[in-house]
């Protein structure tokens, strides 16, 4: 009977367990693959003390656990030897038919993970609380905004839970509320109040420059259309004899400056928007003075865009929001009572709300806001004040 292998310590060495000449321990096994494989520990029992100056981690028998654990449930050990950054290249790999403001958000998270040491690091080492610290981390060390980081998890989250379906892992360390763990420092876009609607209205119409946006930014305010279905907008869109606003595509433009069509998210996003009759008049002074480009610039078919730029391309979203950035500036440049933040959004929320406040049905301003989820709606109604909530309650006596 041939005598069993022993480690310095004179302790009987299971099979596949092998101490070196320096003291360290080495356990042998085949994958699921039939692969060879190892994995290394300087002490043997959970007991053993860590030597001095070495790292500490789990003794090899700790480690045997694991991967006898892993093989039973066939659980591919290491995680496949996966990278962060590998798995999330592997998850975009197979999302396919996704719009281009997805795909740079996708580039976005690549690049984050290249510069970062977190993204070299082993799937299968990547702890709930080491998630956390990660995020923690892009908040307060790299000042990254909440917006960010919530798309950033949005992209790991389901990558890691692509490796548990996969059996790479056991749990997804992703998988928590961001809200528990780092600070939502996010603004909320406030809509604006009828007063300062008002107030805004009144002096860009005054005002010499920036008068040429005057009927644009009131349709923005008296429509609540979303900036990238306005920017798609064409002269045959316009229907001034049923009084209506058909929105049916957006246009926007991408990082590579390419101006792509595409449809409203969702179904509910296809509708008719109403037109006042001031609106319509907006509508028809911006196409009455609308200069003719030398060729009318095309965009999957769509043609007859509403607002061209000086090299006669279609307006997008970012011009809107600079030319309200700049006429804020300059309103607060001159009043004492300052205007707050104005954007195409801010534009969009004050519609709502004004509907909200003025007793429309929820159902229809759903329809006429595009919302997929009336929950989205009926937000606009918690925004309330005590001056809504006194006169609501007025015109109910009266009734």
């Amino acid at each position: 009977m041939s005598e069993k292998r022993r480690d310095k310590r004179n302790r009987i060495l299971r099979e596949g367990e092998y101490q070196r000449a320096d003291g360290r321990y080495r356990y042998r096994y085949i994958d699921e693959n039939g692969k060879e494989k190892w994995v290394y520990s300087w002490r043997l029992d959970k007991n053993d003390p860590t030597p001095r100056g070495k790292k500490q981690e789990l003794s090899l028998r700790e480690k045997e656990k694991q991967i006898q654990a892993d093989l039973f449930d066939h659980i591919v050990t290491h995680g496949g030897d996966y990278s962060v950054i590998e798995l999330v290249e592997k998850y975009i790999s197979l999302k396919t038919g996704v719009n281009h403001n997805t795909r740079a958000g996708y580039k976005t998270v690549i690049n984050i993970l290249k510069k970062d040491p977190f993204g070299k690091q082993r799937i299968d080492k990547v702890r709930l609380s080491d998630a956390k610290a990660w995020l923690i981390k892009l908040q307060q060390v790299d000042g990254k905004g909440y917006s960010s980081i919530h798309s950033i998890r949005g992209v790991l989250r389901p990558a890691f839970q692509m490796a548990v379906d996969d059996d790479l892992l056991r749990k997804n360390p992703f998988g928590f509320e961001l809200a528990s763990v780092i600070v939502n420092d996010s603004v909320t876009r406030e809509a604006i109040t009828r007063k300062q609607e008002r107030e805004l209205l009144r002096f860009i119409k005054e005002d010499k420059h920036f008068c040429r946006y005057y009927d644009a930014i009131y349709i923005l305010f008296h429509t609540g259309l979303r900036i990238s279905e306005f920017c798609g907008l064409t002269v045959s869109d316009i229907e001034f004899g049923n009084q209506r606003i058909k929105v049916d595509h957006q246009l926007q433009r991408t990082t590579q400056m390419q101006y792509v069509i595409q449809e409203p998210k969702t179904e509910s996003g296809i509708r008719y928007v109403p037109m006042s009759e001031e609106v319509a008049a907006c509508f028809r002074r911006i196409i009455a003075n609308r200069a003719m480009p030398d060729v009318e610039p095309m965009i999957d078919g769509h043609v007859g865009f509403l607002f061209l730029d000086k090299n006669e391309r279609p307006m997008v979203a970012l011009h809107w929001e600079k030319y309200l950035q700049h006429i804020v500036e300059k309103y607060n440049k001159i009043y004492r009572i300052q205007m707050p933040k104005v954007t195409p959004h801010v534009c969009r929320h004050t519609f709502c709300s004004n509907m909200a406040k003025s007793g429309m049905n929820p159902k229809t301003l759903q329809y006429i806001m595009g919302h997929a989820d009336i929950s989205v709606t009926l937000n606009v109604y918690t925004h309330v004040q005590f001056d809504d909530a006194q006169a609501e309650m007025l015109r109910l006596a009266k009734a």
